[in-house]
C-alpha cells in the first residue's frame, strides 16, 4: 500500500520526534516518496538536517521562506501528498488542528489539505486523558481524520502511562489499513481469496508430532499482498507466525483439520492459493497417552487427503486454483504434472534442498508454471517481493 505513494510527513514538538526519523526510513524502505515539514519545536529535539538528508528534500519550517516566487510552499506540499502523517501529534497541535488554528507551516498546510491525514498522537498520559483534548479527537475523527491510540508505556517523564508514540509496525500496519480504506481502485475488491499457509503437524501422542521445516512465511506474505489488493483474506495456517489485525486467520493443525476448513470456506472463494505444506502422511493411530520409551519404535502411517486435487475437481470456471511444487530434484517435470493431475491454474515451483531458500528462510526463487504461457522464473529475492509478481499474476488472470 505505502509504495509509490507521494507522503507528506508533518513532525511537531514533542519528545518522540526522535523516533519519527527511524519512521521516516521506514516509510522510505517500503517504497513511499517523503517529504517533510516541521514546527520550530520539533527542531529543537532533532535538526531539520537529519530529516533532509533521509528524505533528500528540503524540510519545511519557515511559513514565509518562499524561495520559488511560481508557488506557495505551504499550499504545494498540501496538493502534492497523496496522504498526509502527522508524527508525532503533539496535544498542542493536535488542539490547533481541531479549531482550525493555521499559525506555523506545519498548521497552516494541514488546513490546506484535501486527501486523507492520518496522525500519530503522542504526549503526557496526563495531558492525553484530558477531556480537552479527547474532545478535540473526537473533532479529528468526525471529519475523518484518522488518530491513532497512542500505546502505553514508559514514558519520558520517568513512570508509565497512556500516550507513547506507537511502535514503528504498529504505525505502518495501521496505515496501510487506513490507506487501503481510502483507495478507490484496488483490483481485487470485493473479491475473496483463500491462503493456506505453513507445515501442518500430524499427532502421534499428546505431545509428539511429525511435520516438516515450512515455517508459513510464504503464505502469509501472500495473504498480505492480496490484501493490499483490495481482497478480503481468510488465511487458514498452520504457522506460529504472527498475523496483522486486518486479515481473518483461522488456525489449524493437522491436514485433516485444513481440508475441512477450506472446504468450508471455498464455495465462495474468488481464489485459492494452497501455499501450506500438507504433510503427505499422519500415523495411524493417535495414542491418548504420551508413549514410553522404547529401544525401538515402529510406527504405522495413513495417507492424508490430497487437498488441491480435491479442489480441482470441486472448482467452477469462476475461480482460480494456485498449488506450489516444493521438490528437491526434477523440479519442473513434477511441477508440470502436477499442474495438469491437480487441475490448478498455476503451480509454483520452489527448490527446497537449498539452505538459502524455500523452507523456514526469508527468500525463496520460484519458478511459475500455467497452461497460458512459458514458464517464468522468479530470481532469489525475499518472499515478500515474489508474493507481489504471484498476486500480479492473480489479478491478470483472475476473469
Amino acid at each position: 500500500m505505502i509504495n509509490g505513494k507521494k507522503i507528506a510527513l508533518y513532525v511537531t514538538g514533542g519528545i518522540a520526534v526522535y523516533k519519527t526519523v527511524d519512521l521516516l526510513r521506514e516509510l522510505i524502505k517500503y517504497g513511499a516518496e517523503v517529504r517533510v515539514a516541521m514546527t520550530k519545536g520539533a527542531a529543537e529535539f532533532v535538526t531539520p538536517l537529519t530529516f533532509q538528508i533521509l528524505s533528500k528534500h528540503t524540510v519545511y519550517i519557515d511559513t514565509y521562506a518562499e524561495d520559488d516566487p511560481s508557488i506557495v510552499n505551504h499550499i504545494n506540499l498540501a496538493d502534492w501528498a497523496d496522504f498526509s502523517l502527522v508524527a508525532p501529534l503533539t496535544a498542542n497541535t493536535l488542539a490547533k488542528m481541531a479549531h482550525g488554528i493555521a499559525d506555523n507551516f506545519v498548521t497552516s498546510a494541514l488546513l490546506a489539505v484535501t486527501r486523507p491525514i492520518f496522525t500519530v498522537p503522542a504526549m503526557n498520559g496526563n495531558m492525553y486523558r484530558n477531556t480537552v483534548t479527547q474532545e478535540n479527537i473526537e473533532k479529528l475523527s468526525n471529519r475523518g481524520i484518522y488518530v491513532m491510540t497512542p500505546d502505553t508505556g514508559f514514558l519520558a517523564e520517568g513512570y508509565s502511562g497512556e500516550g507513547r508514540f506507537p511502535e514503528k509496525s504498529r504505525i505502518i500496519h495501521e496505515l496501510e489499513a487506513f490507506m487501503r480504506e481510502k483507495s478507490e481502485s484496488l483490483p481485487l475488491k470485493g473479491r475473496k481469496i483463500l491462503v493456506t499457509a505453513g507445515g501442518t503437524k500430524e499427532r502421534i501422542d499428546p505431545v509428539r508430532y511429525i511435520s516438516n521445516d515450512s515455517s508459513g512465511k510464504m503464505g502469509h506474505a501472500l495473504a498480505v499482498e492480496a490484501w493490499k489488493r483490495g481482497a478480503d483474506v481468510v488465511l487458514i495456517s498452520a504457522s506460529q507466525l504472527d498475523t496483522p489485525d486486518y486479515i481473518t486467520r483461522i488456525p489449524v493443525e493437522s491436514a485433516e483439520e485444513m481440508q475441512k476448513t477450506v472446504f468450508d470456506e471455498f464455495d465462495d472463494a474468488d481464489a485459492v492459493i494452497m501455499a501450506a505444506a500438507v504433510s503427505d502422511y499422519a500415523p495411524a493411530t493417535v495414542e491418548k497417552q504420551k508413549m514410553k520409551k522404547k529401544d525401538t519404535l515402529t510406527l504405522s502411517f495413513k495417507k492424508n487427503p490430497d487437498i488441491l486435487r480435491s479442489l480441482g475437481e470441486m472448482k467452477k470456471t469462476n475461480q482460480v486454483l494456485i498449488g506450489f511444487a516444493a521438490e528437491t530434484e526434477d523440479l519442473i517435470q513434477y511441477a508440470e504434472k502436477k499442474l495438469n493431475d491437480k487441475n490448478a491454474d498455476l503451480i509454483i515451483a520452489n527448490d527446497v534442498g537449498k539452505k538459502d531458500r524455500g523452507f523456514n528462510v526469508d527468500e525463496n526463487e520460484v519458478t511459475l508454471l500455467s497452461r497460458q504461457s512459458e514458464p517464468v522464473t522468479i530470481s532469489l529475492r525475499s518472499k515478500s517481493e515474489i508474493s507481489v509478481e504471484v498476486i500480479d499474476w492473480l489479478v491478470k488472470n483472475m476473469n
